[in-house]
């Protein structure tokens, strides 16, 4: 199939921008809409990411589920998402999804986010965490060219849209993804306590 015959897709959610956010995470693209138990970032059941900010900040993976009703509590997330000073969005606007699943190996990119325009919303955020590799990859399109790209773990400063900023790279939420909950727990852990959020 050529790509003028494949759909393109655009992002389906407004960016989650608290106006005193210190840490904007990006992942890539949200999955299918039939994979979805709500209408907000990481909606997927199957996905850790809501687990993994129960376990650092709650000491409770299912902080943030509805458990009889295999969901998640969406307010509660967004509640506390405010709170923290925690934004989030996806390093892709515009995507055609290769094989119509969610794997990222398959996302084509279309059109990158205007990560510019986000901070502009946000004068305190100095930090930018990516979920996964692809969401890495694809915000290196948009910073200096002399940006590094962080390893899985760690972080990288570069001076972007007249500020400086740290990257931070971390281990993708989804379950295909081969690393323990606690590890990847351990890891995001870290990031917060380094940015002050814990």
């Amino acid at each position: 199939m050529s790509s003028s015959e494949q759909t393109i897709e655009t992002h389906p959610l407004k960016p989650f921008l608290p106006p005193n956010a210190k840490l904007l995470m990006l992942g890539s693209f949200p999955p299918p809409k039939e994979r979805w138990k709500m209408d907000f970032y990481y909606p997927n059941y199957q996905n850790d990411m809501w687990r993994i900010f129960g376990v650092i900040f709650f000491e409770n993976k299912d902080y943030f589920l509805d458990l009889p009703n295999k969901n998640f509590k969406e307010q509660c997330i967004k509640d506390f998402l405010i709170e923290k000073g925690i934004a989030i969005f996806d390093t892709a606007y515009q995507v055609i999804r290769l094989k119509g699943n969610a794997a990222d190996k398959f996302l084509q990119i279309e059109t990158p986010t205007d990560i510019k325009q986000l901070l502009v919303q946000m004068p305190n955020c100095n930090n930018i965490m990516t979920t996964g590799d692809k969401a890495t990859d694809t915000l290196m399109l948009s910073m200096p060219e002399t940006a590094e790209k962080p390893q899985i773990g760690h972080s990288s400063k570069v001076r972007f849209s007249n500020r400086d900023l740290t990257l931070y790279r971390m281990p993708s939420s989804s379950r295909a993804y081969p690393l323990a909950l606690d590890k990847k727990a351990e890891a995001y852990r870290n990031l917060f306590k380094e940015i002050g959020l814990l």
